[in-house]
């Protein structure tokens, strides 16, 4: 007996229900995936972007990472961009970050974790660039500010890479938003306009 039965019993459940509530679910799902949405988050095991957002499988793709980061050296990260917008051609990039977020807080507080600090790198760079503003906030305040400044900086990352710019340029509709997660009210805060070519 597997010590993971309890999922599989769990998926086996999540089907036959999702068969119950409509016959045809699962053969529309592999018939096609036409996503309009790329959603580009943490990895945080309570911020699953398709709960979150109300949407069935099929109707997101997904990348998920550490502190939601987007740097132009991240090749799984514009692999998945390149798909999405090249082959799937979503018409939303959604950066979504959420408060409390522990990669941003190591980064702000410039703990040692071992090999993610170079991943959080990034993050510490943007808390840096951002003192002034941070330094006037109480800690959880901060934190939280740091979490949306992450957000939009990495909505800013995604609108300088090669393959949204090649996008814009054919004069494909792709809108880069940058939200970030409440998880205490299961809420989405919209941190600012889309970039869109005419606001990058």
């Amino acid at each position: 007996m597997s010590s993971l039965d309890h999922l599989l019993a769990n998926n086996r459940a999540w089907a036959a229900a999702r068969v119950a509530e409509d016959p045809e679910f699962f053969s529309r799902l592999v018939a096609q995936q036409t996503p309009e949405y790329l959603w580009i988050g943490c990895s945080d095991s309570r911020v699953p972007a398709n709960q979150i957002t109300g949407l069935d499988p099929g109707e997101v793709f997904v990348h998920r990472n550490v502190a939601n980061v987007v740097v132009q050296t991240d090749f799984s990260m514009l692999s998945v961009l390149q798909f999405a917008v090249d082959v799937l051609k979503v018409k939303h990039v959604i950066v979504c970050g959420h408060y409390g977020c522990g990669g941003v807080k190591a980064a702000l507080e410039n703990q040692k974790n071992g090999l993610v600090d170079n991943w959080l790198r990034h993050i510490r760079n943007i808390a840096r660039r951002n003192e002034e503003e941070l330094s006037t906030l109480a800690p959880p305040a901060a934190l939280d500010r740091l979490c949306e400044i992450n957000v939009l900086s990495n909505a800013e990352n995604l609108a300088r890479t090669t393959i949204v710019e090649s996008a814009w340029e054919r004069g494909q509709p792709l809108q880069i938003h940058s939200w970030a997660y409440r998880l205490d009210t299961g809420h989405i805060n919209v941190l600012d306009e889309p970039l869109t070519p005419e606001r990058a």
